[in-house]
C-alpha cells in the first residue's frame, strides 16, 4: 500500500487546520451573540470548541482577532493579479473583489455579516478594525504599483487604494444586513464613473 504523498499530507493538514480555525471562530461569534462580546471569555470559546486556550492561541493571537481576523486580503490580492492586463488598476479591483465574493457560501457569507455587525457595535473591535483597513490601504497600494510600475508611496497609488477601502469601509457602515458585495460592486463602480451617474 502506497504512502501519501508530502503534498497530499500538506493538503490534509492545511485543511484540518482551515476547520479547526472555523470551528473556533463560529463557537466564539455563537457565543458573543447568545452572552455579549465583553461577557465572553477565551476559556468559554475554548471549551465550546473544544480546543485547548493554547490551540486557540495558535490561531488567534488575541479575542478580537476571532471577530477581526480573516483572510480575505490576500484572496483578493491574488484575485486583482489574475485580472487582465488590459483593466484599469480600479476595473481589476472591482472584477477581485466580485470574483471573491463570488466565492463564498451563504454560510461565510453570514459570518462576514456577523463578524461586522460586532466588529462595528463593539469599541475595541472598531479600533482593530481602522488599523486593518490602514494595513489593506498599503496591501492595495502594493499591489496596484506591482501593476502599474509606479512607486507604492506616489500619491495616485496611496489615493487609489484608499478610495477603493473607502468604499468599503462605507459599505460595511451602511447596511451591515445588505448584501456587502452589490454595495462594494456599486461604490467602485461610482468611483470608475467619477459620480456621472
Amino acid at each position: 500500500m502506497s504512502q501519501p504523498s508530502n503534498t497530499a499530507l500538506l493538503g490534509l493538514r492545511e485543511r484540518k487546520k482551515a476547520k479547526t480555525r472555523a470551528a473556533i471562530q463560529d463557537h466564539a461569534l455563537r457565543l458573543f451573540q447568545a452572552r455579549g462580546y465583553d461577557a465572553t471569555t477565551v476559556e468559554q470559546i475554548c471549551e465550546a470548541a473544544e480546543v485547548s486556550e493554547s490551540t486557540f492561541y495558535r490561531y488567534f493571537p488575541s479575542k478580537p482577532d476571532v471577530v477581526l481576523g480573516d483572510e480575505f486580503d490576500p484572496l483578493i490580492v491574488a484575485a486583482f493579479e489574475a485580472q487582465p492586463a488590459e483593466l484599469t488598476p480600479l476595473q481589476a479591483l472591482r472584477a477581485a473583489f466580485r470574483t471573491v465574493f463570488a466565492q463564498l457560501s451563504p454560510e461565510q457569507r453570514d459570518e462576514q455579516r456577523q463578524r461586522t455587525s460586532l466588529a462595528l457595535a463593539v469599541p475595541e473591535l472598531r479600533g482593530g478594525m481602522l488599523d486593518q483597513f490602514m494595513e489593506a490601504v498599503q496591501l492595495l497600494a502594493d499591489a496596484v504599483a506591482a501593476r502599474t510600475g509606479q512607486p507604492a508611496d506616489s500619491l495616485a497609488i496611496r489615493t487609489l487604494a484608499g478610495a477603493v477601502v473607502g468604499a468599503v469601509m462605507l459599505t460595511l457602515n451602511d447596511d451591515p444586513d445588505a448584501d456587502m458585495a452589490t454595495l462594494l460592486d456599486q461604490a467602485i463602480a461610482h468611483l470608475e464613473t467619477g459620480l456621472a451617474h
